[in-house]
């Protein structure tokens, strides 16, 4: 069932609006339901936290000409906690509000598996990506990658006839690295383009490290096939640890600089891999499992209520609690001894008024 227009104008008022990021977007609507309710509540909340002027959602007029781009893209949008949304992605604490899909979105409902490495990648590297994508494509793996140069260039065109998922941290209007513009538009035509930005953004050296957790996040593994010890790859590995999912790495020469990180992760533990079948034999239970969680999918949980507004006396006990220290949630509601409902609406308030400060590990400090 697609979501209606309204509603998906909703969502990208709500998700691009400034202050508002992947956490606090999830929180909105884990609190007031809809994206309309979060979007009513905006200028009192972020008065309420200490904002002098009370936050403007993005404008109506913005969510409409984004979405006009999107369509005449051929694209359509995916929303968190709602149906088509990837399952993968889902429970993370910063899953993309909204995901631009160009191509074919029933790639997200199999199983997936990230491969990442150098752009600069050697010839003995290239060879082994294309050698293991296609023997994963082949056992029923979507090969999921960035679609720069090296590596994931040579992952996403072994992978093309089955069907190959292309994370960008641009927008769809752009094809990034330009001489990957014909990949582009096959991965568009036989596979699946996604993309968190508007379809205007320009490609961004801040961005691309963002969308690692999308390519991990998706994944129920990541393969780094070649990566110098600063490599953005090992981003990617990080993140999938953090998120529970697999780590493989290929063992490369000592000699190369470009191998000396994915060299790394095999002495952290990473599974030692140099044939499909290394990377099938981990993965073919958490894809038995994937199936049978999949016939029963959880949806997120939402409030069916307005919430009550916390009187002052209990808004400035929580805010004489926190400080510059990072604490985590139930710490504060612990110390605070109040609902976890109103330490949330608190926290929402300090949040979108620019005063609270997301740690890594869901932490949170006082600015």
């Amino acid at each position: 069932m697609s979501v209606p227009l309204d509603r998906q104008l909703a969502y990208l008022r709500l998700a691009r609006t400034d202050q508002i990021g992947p956490v606090t977007f999830q929180r909105l609507l884990t609190v007031y339901g809809t994206a309309e309710k979060a979007l009513e509540a905006l200028p009192e909340l972020s008065q309420r936290g200490g904002r002098k002027r009370p936050l403007r959602a993005f404008s109506m007029a913005k969510a409409k000409a984004e979405y006009g781009q999107t369509d005449a893209l051929n694209g359509r949008y995916l929303f968190w906690g709602e149906e088509g949304y990837p399952t993968g992605l889902q429970a993370l604490p910063d899953a993309p509000p909204v995901l631009a899909a160009h191509g074919h979105s029933a790639l997200l409902e199999k199983p997936m598996i990230a491969m990442v490495g150098a752009r600069n990648a050697s010839a003995a590297a290239r060879k082994m990506t294309s050698t293991l994508s296609t023997g994963l494509a082949a056992a029923g793996l979507v090969i999921v990658s960035g679609l720069a140069r090296g590596v994931d260039g040579a992952a996403h065109q072994a992978a093309l006839e089955s069907g190959t998922i292309a994370v960008i941290g641009n927008g769809a209007a752009h094809a990034y690295p330009r001489d990957n513009t014909d990949l582009q538009n096959a991965i568009i035509e036989q596979g699946l383009l996604l993309s968190e930005n508007p379809p205007d953004t320009a490609p961004q050296a801040s961005l691309f490290p963002r969308r690692n957790r999308i390519i991990s996040g998706l994944s129920l593994g990541v393969i780094v096939v070649e990566a110098a010890q600063r490599s953005g790859s090992l981003i990617t590995a990080r993140l999938a640890g953090e998120q529970g999912r697999e780590v493989f790495a290929v063992p490369n020469s000592p000699l190369d600089t470009r191998c000396l990180g994915s060299n790394n992760l095999l002495r952290d533990g990473a599974v030692l891999t140099e044939t499909a079948d290394d990377v099938l034999n981990v993965l073919r239970p958490l894809m038995e499992q994937r199936e049978m969680d999949a016939r029963e999918p959880l949806p997120p949980k939402r409030s069916e209520m307005t919430p009550t507004v916390p009187d002052d006396s209990v808004r400035a006990l929580i805010i004489e609690l926190m400080g510059p220290v990072p604490i985590t949630i139930d710490e504060l509601v612990e110390a605070a001894n109040a609902p976890v409902s109103t330490v949330h609406l608190v926290l929402l308030e300090l949040d979108l008024a620019g005063r609270l400060t997301q740690e890594p590990g869901g932490k949170i400090s006082l600015i």
